[in-house]
This record gives structure tokens, C-alpha cells and sequence, in this order.
């Protein structure tokens, strides 16, 4: 039996009354206000995408430490969806190490349950809210192996490069191995003129950290300035600090 918030389902089958609609929408503007209030003083964040099923003995586990770890050292904060898996390991490694830990987790009946190593974090009802809310507050992305919501995630935020809609942010795919197939498949989609050579020049495949790190280093010297708005004391908002 579906947990999920059975407006999203009645929505998606078609037209449905005024009223519906209108009280729909309405509670979508509150879970964007909800997420609004939680992440926008947490910092200039990288946003880290990948599955919620690997395990803490798994290699990409590791690996996504190892990248909340380095993303901590150079002081951003690492933002997730929020659960287990890939999305725990990248706050666990930015949360035990210094950084600053935060996600927007998503409201499952299955294996998304918020994970322990965040400083803040928001829950949200609906998957299209939740994806802005990571790509809004984020400058870089890394996408680490992951099933049909990561290759969402990966799609979705190069659609918006590609169109202009955010500005030449730099993705890392990390895990070559596991996206071999995915790499042979963009460049089908070169040869065959679906996507142009522009499309791609801001996506590294790589499994060195020391090159994802140089490589989003680079974006940020060269490309990156972050518009400061000052908490307000009425609304009692906070910035949230390093450890």
C-alpha cells in the first residue's frame, strides 16, 4: 500500500476540479515555502546525487565520504536528498569531518528515512519540489551511481545547463565504471546530433577526487559569485556556521 500523499496521484491522472486544483497548489507553494525556510542560509552548497541503497561496506559508499570529506576541507557545504545510502555517506563525510551537513528529503514508504548526519534538513511531499530545492541552493553537482531517481536528477540538471536556465555549472559524474554505458550513451547522442559538443563540457567522468575537487574549483574561481540576503530576526532565521 502507497504512503505517498494520495493529491500528488489524484493530480497526475488529468483534469480534476477547481477546488482541487486550487488547494493543491496551494499546499505545493507551502512545501516550497517550508524548503525555502529550512536551506536558504545554509551556504554555498554542492549538492550530491547518488542511490539510497548502498550499503556502509559498499565501495561507492566510501567513495562518497571521501567526496563529503574533501567538499568539507574546501569549505562548502554538502547538500543531499537527505537518505541512506550515497546520500548518507556525502553528509557523513562532510558531518564528521568539519563541514556543514544539510538535505531535502523526500517523503517515501521505503528507505528514505532522514540519515543522522545532517545539521539541517527538510522534509518535503513531492519530487518536483524536492528537485529545485537541490539544484537551487547548489553551484556544482556530483552524481555518483544511482537507479531511475539519479539518472532523473543527472538529466533534469543538465536540461537546465543546456537551456540557459543555470549557468554552466559543472557536474562529476563519479564511478566510471558504473556509467561507462552512460558516457558511450551521450556521445551517441553527440554523434547523432541530438545534443551539440557544448552540451557536455561541463560534465567529468572521473573516480580521482583530486580532479573532481580542481575541476569545480576551477568553475568557482573563474565563474561563481553567491548573493548574500541577511537573515531576518522577525522570521528568526539563522545562518548555519561550520562546526
Amino acid at each position: 500500500m502507497s504512503l505517498r500523499p494520495k493529491d500528488e496521484e489524484q493530480f497526475l491522472e488529468g483534469p480534476r476540479s477547481r477546488s482541487f486544483e486550487f488547494f493543491f497548489s496551494l499546499r505545493v507553494v507551502w512545501e516550497f515555502i517550508k524548503g525555502f525556510r529550512a536551506l536558504h542560509f545554509v551556504g554555498p552548497c554542492i549538492t550530491v546525487f547518488g542511490s539510497a541503497r548502498f550499503k556502509e561496506d559498499h565501495e561507492y559508499y566510501k567513495m562518497a565520504y571521501a567526496v563529503g570529506k574533501k567538499l568539507a576541507e574546501v569549505g562548502v557545504t554538502v547538500m543531499t536528498g537527505g537518505g541512506p545510502g550515497i546520500m548518507e555517506a556525502a553528509n557523513r563525510g562532510a558531518f564528521e569531518n568539519g563541514g556543514v551537513s544539510v538535505g531535502c528529503n523526500i517523503e517515501l514508504p521505503f528507505e528514505q528515512e532522514a540519515n543522522p548526519y545532517m545539521h539541517r534538513w527538510v522534509n518535503i511531499k513531492y519530487f518536483f519540489v524536492r528537485k529545485v530545492l537541490l539544484i537551487k541552493y547548489s553551484f556544482a553537482f556530483v552524481v555518483m551511481p544511482g537507479g531511475m531517481g539519479t539518472m532523473d536528477e543527472f538529466f533534469e540538471t543538465l536540461t537546465l545547463i543546456q537551456t540557459g536556465i543555470i549557468k554552466d555549472f559543472p557536474v562529476v559524474v563519479m564511478g566510471k565504471k558504473y556509467f561507462e554505458p552512460l558516457s558511450e550513451m551521450l556521445q551517441k547522442m553527440l554523434a547523432s546530433g541530438t545534443i551539440s559538443e557544448k552540451d557536455l563540457t561541463l560534465v567529468l567522468f572521473t573516480d580521482d577526487i583530486e580532479e573532481a575537487n580542481r575541476y569545480i574549483q576551477e568553475y568557482v574561481i573563474k565563474h561563481y559569485h553567491v548573493s548574500r540576503v541577511n537573515p531576518s530576526r522577525i522570521l528568526r532565521e539563522k545562518i548555519l556556521r561550520r562546526s
